[in-house]
């Protein structure tokens, strides 16, 4: 059995809206399955039956203001089963996990978007994740415009999606403040670059996660 194989790993994808996240994704996905790996494909929030009802309450556009501290303890609470019924188990029998966002994207969102506290945000993870954090998080990074433009062409936006561009700026820049701080777990990736030099960059990020 190759070293590959012998204990999992835990890679998320994160960026702002329109970076190219879902295609991506599927090259990943395809790199590892082409090199023998067992890869869980997954998102947040989501992944369970219970934690994508809490994403439809999440992302559902509605007349009633939603608190920002009641939209981050849906994340977690959506989190919490996620992690239970699908990542830990799935790292514990040596797959991959491969997750289009985790908690990244809720410092960069709910952190750096709407503004609140860091040192709680840091408080819910621990309380439920424990140690546990990716070994790899890719953050595709784009101007906010052009992204924006891209994620338009999908159809209706979604509640976070129809968010100001001062409000992705935010998300951006805490993206980027986050793979400054830590450079050993995360890679910025130009996804203004073309597709196929985005995926060689990537390439080169999971090569040398496989040769740890």
């Amino acid at each position: 059995m190759d070293k590959a194989t012998q204990h999992g790993k835990f890679l998320t994808l994160e960026g702002t809206e329109g970076v190219g996240k879902s295609t991506n994704l599927t090259f990943v996905k395809d790199w590892l399955v082409n090199k023998g790996i067992e890869v869980v494909v997954t998102r947040e929030p989501g992944g369970t039956p219970l934690a994508e009802e809490i994403r439809g309450l999440l992302l559902t556009k509605r007349t009633e203001a939603v608190d920002e501290t009641a939209e981050l303890l849906l994340v977690f609470a959506a989190r919490a089963q996620h992690l239970a019924q699908v990542i830990k188990p799935a790292l514990a029998r040596g797959a991959w996990v491969l997750s289009d966002r985790f908690t990244d994207a809720t410092f960069a969102y709910q952190g750096g978007g709407r503004g609140l506290s860091t040192t709680t945000i840091n408080q819910l993870e621990t309380l439920v994740q424990g140690d546990l954090r990716p070994d790899l998080t890719l953050i595709l990074d784009i101007d906010v415009a052009l992204g924006l433009a891209r994620a338009s062409q999908r159809g209706e936006l979604d509640r976070f999606e129809s968010e100001a561009v001062s409000f992705f700026e935010r998300v951006r820049s805490a993206y980027r403040a986050r793979a400054e701080q830590a450079p050993e777990r995360y890679a910025l990736v130009d996804a203004g670059q073309t597709l196929a030099q985005v995926q060689h960059d990537i390439d080169i990020q999971l090569q040398h996660l496989l040769d740890k």
